[in-house]
């Protein structure tokens, strides 16, 4: 890389680091670190166990968060020393500035997506679901991809993966999944994948080899904690109990412990088969159905329909957020940001950073811009 290329990245992060020192509000978060650390001091800190965890998980965000912007100040700083020696045709390592670029451009990113991340649900766990659309054995094969690329996104974050329902597709693939991914910010990182995704490509089930196009939907809503309150009265609950099925290694068992939940007037079905105990299942089911009523209630409020209207979109084709593209060429295409990619392998191993950046920065986007 030249010294007019050199110079014209270091101008860019340059640009890039004030806004998102702008948007981190360093001051803000320091005077907070102190007030937090001084909360861990006081004598009666340790009596409630689940609050002090909430303290320390605060502090530790915030650290990290500073901590984060401090470094990419670092590697800034030594961008701008290989950029004198350039400008003085001293030599520099290719390889090490390319590194020293793109770990520059990758903790920008992954700072900014963090700011971006600021509603009050976005830190919870995620509860995932995956259904079939139009295609019959195509659509189940094709939910259960979708569901191994979520699967391997959360394992690149150390997520934490749960299987609460698990229902096997007839010839293949699945006929519905529902899990809770949990860690932090589960929710807020995949907010970005519920919709219809579309899928292109040369069939693995029709004998003459013909291109097929598959449909399946992901639903994400957010797992509650005690700090938000949803109304759900029982009489409104219709909650059904059967026999566990699925295949092996699901954790599922044959007794009739297994909990189907209808939330009547939403007509909202939630089932978990997880545990081995009914009673366990049905808090499972309760805490699941709390988040998608709540999932449900910021849909109604969203101010800008485009966020949210995707999960009332029939799962067949015109409805699509997203679209997979395996033959004639190689091609994943987000509809709401543009964003595109042609390593589709890359992305069906979970690699959706770039996907979930792209839609945190159009929808957190200021209305006057």
């Amino acid at each position: 890389m030249n010294a007019f290329e050199l110079n014209a990245k270091v101008n860019l992060f340059e640009k890039q680091l004030d806004q998102v020192q702008d948007s981190l509000h360093e001051d803000e978060l320091k005077q907070r670190l102190e007030v937090l650390q001084q909360t861990t001091l006081e004598p009666l800190f340790w009596q409630d166990q689940k609050q002090a965890q909430k303290v320390f998980a605060e502090q530790n965000e915030i650290k990290d968060r500073l901590s984060q912007f401090h470094q990419i100040q670092t590697l800034l700083d030594t961008l701008r020393v290989v950029l004198e020696l350039t400008n003085l045709d001293e030599e520099v390592d290719e390889e090490e500035t390319e590194h020293l670029l793109n770990q520059i451009e990758s903790n920008l990113d992954d700072l900014m997506t963090k700011i971006l991340l600021n509603q009050p649900y976005d830190k919870l766990n995620a509860i995932v679901d995956f259904h079939p659309g139009a295609g019959g054995t195509e659509s189940q094969d094709w939910a259960e991809m979708l569901y191994r690329m979520i699967t391997r996104y959360a394992e690149r974050k150390e997520y934490k993966i749960q299987v609460l329902d698990y229902q096997v597709g007839e010839e293949a693939g699945i006929k519905s999944v529902t899990i809770l991914i949990q860690g932090p910010y589960a929710y807020g990182y995949l907010k970005s994948e519920h919709g219809v995704h579309r899928l292109v490509r040369l069939s693995p089930f029709d004998a003459s080899g013909r291109r097929h196009t598959s449909f399946a939907s992901i639903s994400v809503a957010p797992e509650l904690d005690d700090s938000i309150e949803v109304e759900m009265n029982e009489v409104d609950l219709r909650i059904d109990t059967y026999r566990s099925g699925g295949n092996g290694g699901q954790g599922v068992n044959t007794t009739d412990s297994a909990v189907r939940i209808t939330h009547l007037p939403t007509k909202i079905v939630v089932t978990c088969q997880n545990e081995r105990s009914q009673i366990q299942n049905r808090e499972t089911a309760l805490r699941i159905l709390k988040g998608k009523l709540y999932q449900l209630e910021l849909e109604k409020r969203q101010q800008e329909a485009a966020v949210f209207a995707n999960s009332k979109m029939a799962n067949a084709f015109g409805s699509q957020i997203r679209s997979y593209v395996f033959h004639p060429y190689a091609m994943v295409k987000d509809h709401r940001t543009d964003y595109e990619t042609s390593n589709t392998t890359r992305v069906m191993d979970g690699d959706l950073d770039p996907f979930i950046h792209a839609y945190l920065r159009e929808f957190n986007r200021p209305k006057d811009e």
